[in-house]
């Protein structure tokens, strides 16, 4: 499953460079699936949805630090485990109950997003 900021984010900003997807964005941030991936223009996502890749997309969160549900693969394909809940001073990067995916849909999203 993808893992989630919640509101008791600090803002510290610890998280976001440790994401190998770039799914984490600051607060109020727009956001796009191109961005630190391998994606370009008009794409189909492996849960079926159409987007473009480099279109901007609305913040998830305008308070704090949040992260891109489609992008995110709880680091898997990368490291043994998400990066972002290892460095969070206040364990707010937790499993995100309504984005649930097995381990093989979270390599198959890393293996879509990073062709090489």
């Amino acid at each position: 499953m993808a893992i989630i900021i919640t509101d008791e984010c600090i803002n510290c900003g610890a998280c976001e460079p440790e994401c190998p997807n770039t799914a984490i964005y600051e607060g109020a941030d727009d956001w796009r699936y191109s961005d630190g991936t391998d994606l370009e223009g008009k794409v189909v996502l492996p849960n079926g949805k159409e987007v473009d890749a480099e279109e901007t997309q609305e913040p998830i969160s305008d308070e704090v630090y949040y992260i891109a549900p489609d992008k995110c693969t709880e680091c898997m394909g990368f490291h043994e485990e998400p990066q972002c809940a290892a460095v969070c001073p206040v364990d707010c990067c937790v499993p995100d109950e309504d984005h649930v995916e097995t381990e093989e849909e979270l390599l198959g999203k890393q293996a879509f997003m990073h062709h090489n």
